[in-house]
């Protein structure tokens, strides 16, 4: 008995010094809901908030310092004053919209020392959510099974149009009524939006972009990906237009920023706006995407990559006008290549195929519900049948037309002008408020326009148009060039440049000054558009029932699976609104005998160190900051300095900037980037693979302070150093509980 207590007393010990590992928790959840569904789970795993301090409409909670930051990021507020951070690359165009070749902040960086060197981004936005609220029913108000897909979508945009009206009356918020569930369930969203937003600091590039498109969607990463700006409001503390008399906006709540470090197994969660998911997709979709969507988006974006770089590559006033669209561009490239590839080596078609044909087994068996869902994967399969007709040539017109040569959709924007200046009797006031919506438009397009890349992307996306997309399916526009200039589009795309009224800032004006319908629908820019998009409007009209079934389809299948699995609890497809998401610092193992921790230091940074590409330039100072480990407090007892860590968070894109918060509610750092082995994650969540990237929030310090000296922004932060005391193992048989009672 002694020899068994002793052993028992040496296994409680050794167990107490470690964590228990907790595998990723899949699901982007809505965390009004967050007491109902997972409250319970995040204490188990160390949480030590309550709910109502996570999200709160009557008193300050963590979704008070939680902004959609732009269109299509997240950030968060770190102090009472309205700073804000988020990711590098969530703020690289902002910074490059204010930058020169003189004053050049992506390449040199920049850290305002005082408010007032702050520098205004214009047209730059953050919201904030006010509140969530169920909408369902009111949206279904006169929507019955019956209706077709159309009537049933012209109700809800008029239900909608109500709710949105009511929430907005009398009040200076902005709101949403947006779909949850594939439209089985509806929320309406109240944003407040600030409109007066400045640039606080930003590290260069060679910091905040170590590793670009090299390292991008990559692991190890050792990149400080974060930037810096400024909430400004009114006197009144609301939302107003800029004004050198506005002051910095007072947060309902800000977060504290924690330097007490992460260690394996640390529980934390993340709150931000995840941008668009599909994991209840079908194995239809699922075969479409890997056969022919992805690969021809990449095959598309390689192209433009290659053109915008050679163009970049010459002129170091043509890399700053393009270094924002080349990185937007280039994200996603690499991210296609990816998730085709996580989909195929993970099957992710069969797993769908499975789930189908259970539930399939599951209506056989049950003649209740078959009536209810029962044709919702035989519409669903049709309706792909009827997509993947015009599939192709779908995405070659939003690729290489749309967003291929800047110069066809800036000639479209004239389509109205031209339609209001050809009628008999004209509205003089809308065509001057025409003109005038034109006028404003064309700084911002020319100023990061260049006329050689732009006549080099014409010529070959209008030549990939012509090789890849069946003939049936081209615009005769496009057949005639090729006979007339006998198969050489480069020698077009010069005559359209050359002849173009869309080509030059000065055309453009002079155009607008005295616009006649004839000069616009005349130039060859125009006369190659617009036969684009009839032809674009033509396919998607005979694709429109297929998409409608598509929809029906969809809703129907996701509310089947909810009765089918009554005690799964589901959530919904991210949808570019607030969502928490919560795990562990974690490892992970991403083939056999490779194993990743899940920490990178500053020894890395200079491991990659390669003078010769831009990618990987470490510049003097950082250089000496890691040799003399001039970390401060920032650094770790051992001495070294944590540049980035991972956790099994549910993110997508949109989460980009979103905090990493510890139990206590303290900001561990910032979300941005996932893992290359689970590039297939929007569409199947795989919990031994799946992996978020994050800056901690040290390092993030570490540059303000040590690399930048800018100590105004430190000063105002809320620093904390105390860690969370998190759960341990307990072993729970009679024996150990026994021993403990002695």
């Amino acid at each position: 008995m002694t020899k068994t207590r002793n052993y028992l007393i040496l296994l409680i010990m050794l167990i107490s010094l470690f964590r228990l590992p907790v595998k990723a928790d899949e699901g982007m959840w809505i965390p009004m809901f967050i007491e109902r569904l997972n409250y319970q789970d995040m204490k188990e795993m160390g949480l030590q908030l309550t709910p109502e301090e996570i999200y709160s409409v009557n008193s300050g909670s963590l979704k008070d310092a939680i902004v959609i930051f732009g269109r299509g990021c997240t950030g968060e507020i770190i102090s009472d004053q309205g700073l804000l951070i988020t990711n590098h690359h969530c703020g690289y165009g902002s910074i490059q919209s204010v930058s020169s070749v003189e004053n050049d902040y992506l390449s040199d960086g920049f850290w305002a020392a005082s408010h007032q060197e702050e520098i205004p981004i214009p047209g730059l936005t953050v919201q904030f959510l006010i509140r969530m609220d169920d909408v369902t029913s009111r949206m279904l108000e006169g929507v019955d099974a019956s209706m077709s897909e159309s009537d049933r979508s012209d109700k809800l945009n008029e239900n909608r149009k109500a709710i949105v009206e009511e929430a907005t009356a009398g009040n200076h918020y902005n709101a949403v009524v947006k779909d949850y569930f594939e439209g089985n369930e509806f929320y309406l969203l109240t944003y407040e939006t600030f409109r007066d937003i400045r640039l606080a600091g930003t590290p260069p590039e060679a910091i905040g972009k170590y590793g670009a498109d090299t390292d991008n969607w990559m692991w190890p990463r050792h990149t400080g990906d974060f930037s810096m700006f400024r909430v400004y409001a009114g006197a009144d503390n609301k939302p107003a237009d800029y004004s050198a008399d506005n002051k910095p906006f007072k947060p309902r709540h800000s977060l504290p920023v924690s330097i007490a470090g992460v260690e394996k197994g640390d529980f934390s969660m993340i709150l931000g706006n995840p941008g668009s998911t599909d994991r209840y997709l079908t194995s239809f979709g699922v075969d479409l995407a890997i056969e022919e969507s992805n690969p021809t988006i990449v095959k598309i974006r390689a192209e433009k990559l290659r053109i915008m770089r050679e163009g970049m590559n010459a002129s170091e006033k043509t890399r700053l006008q393009y270094a924002s669209k080349y990185a937007g561009t280039a994200n996603y490239w690499k991210y296609f290549i990816g998730q085709t590839k996580g989909l195929k080596s993970l099957k992710v078609a069969d797993k769908k195929r499975r789930l189908e044909a259970e539930f399939k087994h599951w209506l056989d068996n049950n003649p209740a519900m078959a009536e209810k869902y029962g044709e919702s994967l035989p519409i669903i399969e049709a309706a792909y049948e009827k997509i993947g007709e015009v599939n192709l040539a779908r995405y070659y017109m939003n690729e290489a037309v749309l967003r291929g040569s800047e110069i066809l959709d800036y000639a479209n924007r004239f389509n109205k002008l031209a339609e209001l200046l050809e009628e008999k009797d004209q509205d003089k006031e809308a065509v001057q408020k025409q003109i005038e919506q034109l006028k404003d438009g064309i700084e911002n397009h020319f100023k990061n326009n260049n006329a050689g890349i732009d006549q080099n992307m014409l010529a070959s996306m209008m030549e990939m148009y012509y090789t890849n997309i069946p003939a049936s399916q081209q615009p005769e526009a496009l057949k005639e060039i090729y006979k007339k200039y006998k198969g050489d589009f480069a020698a077009y795309a010069a005559e359209v440049f050359k002849k173009s009224n869309f080509t030059s800032e000065a055309k453009v004006r002079s155009l607008l000054d005295n616009p006649k319908a004839k000069t616009i629908t005349k130039d060859p820019a125009f006369e190659l558009v617009r036969p684009f998009i009839d032809a674009y409007n033509g396919m998607m009209k005979n694709t429109e029932t297929a998409y409608e079934n598509l929809n029906k389809g969809n809703r129907l299948f996701m509310a089947g699976l909810r009765e089918m699995q009554p005690d799964k609890k589901f959530y919904p497809n991210a949808n570019f609104s607030l969502r928490l998401t919560y795990g562990t610092v974690e490892d992970y193992y991403p083939a056999d005998a490779i194993h990743y921790d899940f920490v990178t230091t500053t020894k890395g940074i200079l491991e990659k160190e390669d003078p010769t590409t831009r990618e990987f330039v470490v510049s003097d100072r950082l250089k000496e900051i890691i040799v003399n480990k001039e970390y401060g407090r920032y650094g770790n007892d051992d001495g070294t300095m944590t540049v980035n860590f991972l956790t099994t968070h549910d993110i997508t894109g949109g989460n980009s900037g979103s905090p990493v918060i510890d139990a206590k509610g303290r900001l561990l750092g910032l979300a941005f980037d996932g893992n290359w082995e689970a590039m297939s994650g929007d569409i199947a969540f795989e919990p031994e693979l799946q992996r978020t990237i994050n800056v901690d929030i040290r390092y993030v310090l570490m540059i303000v302070d040590k690399f930048a000296g800018a100590q105004n922004l430190i000063n105002e932060m809320n620093i904390v150093s105390d860690r969370p005391k998190m759960k341990t193992v307990e072993t729970t048989t009679k024996e150990v509980e026994a021993v403990r009672a002695e």
